[in-house]
């Protein structure tokens, strides 16, 4: 079992930088592959990086590539979302969550926070 928990959310203006952070409890948080995905007003949740055990690997959507970056703790269980260069449509709550094997489609992860909002104006 895994409980997560966003934080680092608000309003920023266009190109700004927020940081977001995501605490998970439990003693087996370095076995699981860690996602970050957002969902704007009126439109599906999407998928936005994910991060491996060990924290060498990530993978990033397109739309967020050389923007954010995602690393993780393992002593600290925790894994943040750094982003950069914020637009108006990176608007959205985003979610951290977390899953034994790697995908990157939201309805196979195990475990969900409950989000924090984050709004870029422009």
């Amino acid at each position: 079992q895994v409980q997560l928990v966003e934080s680092g959310g608000g309003l920023v203006q266009a190109g700004g930088s927020l940081r977001l952070s995501c605490a998970a409890s439990g003693r087996t948080f370095s076995r699981y592959y860690m996602g970050w995905f957002r969902q704007a007003p009126g439109k599906e949740r999407e998928f936005v990086a994910v991060i491996s055990w060990s924290g060498r690997s990530t993978n990033y959507a397109d739309s967020v590539k050389g923007r954010f970056t995602i690393l993780r703790d393992n002593a600290k269980n925790t894994v943040t979302l750094q982003m950069n260069s914020l637009k108006p449509e990176d608007t959205g709550v985003y979610y951290c969550a977390a899953n034994e094997i790697y995908t990157i489609r939201g309805s196979e992860y195990k475990y969900w926070g409950q989000g924090t909002q984050v709004t870029v104006s422009s």
